[in-house]
């Protein structure tokens, strides 16, 4: 069950399509969510979107302090969704009352990284996805006037480095990582806020980009790899981050292999390999309502693979392609 409390602090956040309230007596926490969220592009839907409070608890520091937090369980008990670190970190997640609870300990704000991805965002995603009937897609997602793209691919294929690329270029940002598609009209949102790239990205890009990303906290993934987290409030001029959903067009499959030429190879995919695409990287998405009208969307629209060429931008140069 979740509390009663009624902390006497407040904020306001228009995210993927819902009026968020984010309540707590934490001057703390809070400033977690505006970093999070400040300045993020208000998405909107075509219809007013549901209003969802998120509550947030901080309790007292623990003694001695922990080390790396646990991770993050997950269970389904009456209805509430729970994430849990442990008895002092955890998350209640209730889409029926369209409300959250996320509760930590002041050792979590020691691990800001972990605070916000794995509590803060785990309640904001899975309210705004279940509230909504988004379908949560493993994928990065850039376009251009209003219409988007689905990056997707493994672990490993390079999606965030095509996206940076593509940021750097001009194209709109929306997502590295997780994209919430609205199967009615398969229109995407996600939140634009950090990007997360491996060092070597560092080689391929301008000196204000180097700057930025250079300068960026490191944070340590759960397997063990290391990444550059950038705020995307602070890129380079000239980027662009999406100001409004996405209307999909089509979905890139990355390959991990190089084209063999002086540039980026793009090849149409059959619906069979889109079909075991999806198969392999969206596990968790193929669970959720809604996946039967995002998988008919993604086996009926322009599919492509695409080898990398000897520099990203070429890569950058076939997405322009596809979107016109």
């Amino acid at each position: 069950m979740m509390t009663a409390r009624r902390p006497c602090l407040a904020r306001h956040k228009q995210l993927m399509g819902g009026r968020f309230r984010f309540r707590s007596e934490s001057e703390a926490l809070l400033d977690v969510v505006e970093a999070a969220y400040a300045g993020h592009a208000p998405h909107r839907f075509p219809q007013a979107g549901p209003e969802l409070d998120v509550e947030l608890r901080l309790l007292p520091r623990r003694m001695p302090a922990a080390g790396e937090p646990p991770a993050v369980r997950t269970r389904l008990d009456g209805g509430i969704l729970c994430g849990i670190m442990d008895e002092h970190n955890y998350v209640l997640v209730s889409p029926q009352q369209r409300r959250a609870q996320v509760v930590a300990s002041a050792d979590m704000l020691d691990h800001p990284y972990h605070l916000r991805y794995e509590l803060v965002e785990f309640a904001v995603f899975l309210l705004a996805a279940r509230c909504q009937g988004l379908v949560p897609v493993h994928a990065a997602c850039v376009g251009r006037d209003g219409r988007g793209l689905l990056l997707l691919g493994e672990s490993g294929a390079g999606k965030s480095t095509l996206a940076l690329h593509s940021l750097l270029r001009g194209l709109d940002f929306l997502s590295e990582d997780a994209v919430f598609v609205r199967p009615d009209g398969m229109l995407a949102t996600g939140v634009a806020n950090f990007l997360h790239v491996h060092a070597d990205v560092l080689h391929g890009i301008g000196d204000d980009a180097r700057r930025w990303i250079a300068g960026s906290p490191v944070i340590r993934r759960r397997s063990g790899v290391e990444k550059f987290e950038a705020d995307l409030q602070r890129a380079p001029a000239g980027t662009r981050l999406a100001a409004t959903p996405l209307q999909l067009v089509g979905t890139v499959i990355l390959s991990r292999h190089t084209a063999g030429g002086s540039r980026a190879e793009l090849a149409p995919v059959a619906r069979e390999d889109v079909a075991a695409c999806l198969v392999a990287d969206q596990a968790y998405a193929m669970a959720q309502p809604g996946w039967h009208r995002f998988e008919q969307w993604a086996l009926g629209s322009p599919a492509h693979r695409l080898q990398r060429g000897p520099h990203p931008g070429s890569s950058v140069d076939a997405l322009q392609r596809l979107l016109g």
